[in-house]
């Protein structure tokens, strides 16, 4: 796949999921922006350090993407873009009658209202030049739900139906709008809570992984970032012309049970 002259914006890729499809999109020859709510030395390099790798353009670039004013900004301070990934993501569990309004708010205003945003700010860009690809992260929870992520579950169930309403709005104009359905993902942040579960189960590593952690996944597998990344890349092949306003699940067989 060669998206050589193509940008693209993945939000949420300092770390995790993110960081991972900005460096398949890289790998197949896009010009990536990077961002997240910090602005360290360590998040330019990480862009220096794709662009270097891939010989590819690669930028970083704050936003908070709490801030409908910053998702909006974040759009057109890269200069647009031809592939947009909505990635950016939190997560809190509670029982609903003692889940913080807060954080209610936050996950909501993260998780789905931030890529209304970016694809409001995206999309004349994309209309004037005839093609662009818009994938949006949501996750198994936007296709089944859990107890205690009432706010979680809402919002990749939303970011569903936007990814729908979008590819309804945009078909027949070059651009396609879709949504990528994880399951677990062994990112750095899900590796880390690894010992924690083998301490309070008195489990080995993989034990702990296959009976407690994937218990819901039937392949009793992590997917990796790459995977996902590598799905982000079909979607934007010419193989996925016609693929638009649906999800892909990548979640070892979770939402076929």
């Amino acid at each position: 796949m060669n998206l050589k002259g193509k940008r693209a914006i993945v939000t949420g890729s300092n770390s995790g999921i993110g960081l991972g499809i900005a460096r398949e999109l890289a790998r197949a020859g896009a010009d990536v922006v990077l961002n997240s709510f910090t602005d360290r030395e360590e998040d330019h390099a990480l862009a220096s350090d794709i662009g270097r790798e891939f010989g590819v353009n690669a930028r970083y670039i704050k936003a908070d993407m709490a801030n409908g004013e910053e998702c909006r900004a974040l759009i057109e301070q890269a200069g647009g873009c031809d592939i947009l990934v909505n990635n950016a993501g939190i997560q809190h569990v509670a029982p609903i009658e003692e889940f913080p309004t807060e954080k209610w708010d936050r996950i909501i205003a993260i998780n789905l209202t931030s890529a209304f945003h970016t694809i409001a700010a995206a999309l004349p860009g994309m209309r004037e030049k005839g093609w662009g690809r818009i994938v949006n992260i949501s996750s198994a929870h936007g296709l089944t739900a859990s107890p205690f992520k009432s706010a979680y579950v809402s919002a990749k169930h939303g970011i569903v139906g936007l990814t729908k309403t979008v590819a309804l709005e945009t078909a027949g104009q070059g651009i396609t709008c879709n949504a990528i359905c994880p399951g677990y993902v062994l990112t750095p942040l899900v590796e880390s809570q690894i010992p924690n579960q083998m301490k309070v189960h008195n489990m080995d590593r993989e034990t702990v992984i296959r009976e407690v952690m994937l218990l819901r996944q039937p392949s009793r597998q992590f997917a990796t970032v790459e995977e996902i990344g590598g799905t982000t890349v079909f979607l934007c092949s010419p193989a996925a012309n016609q693929i638009t306003g649906t999800t892909i699940s990548v979640d070892g067989g979770w939402t076929a049970l």
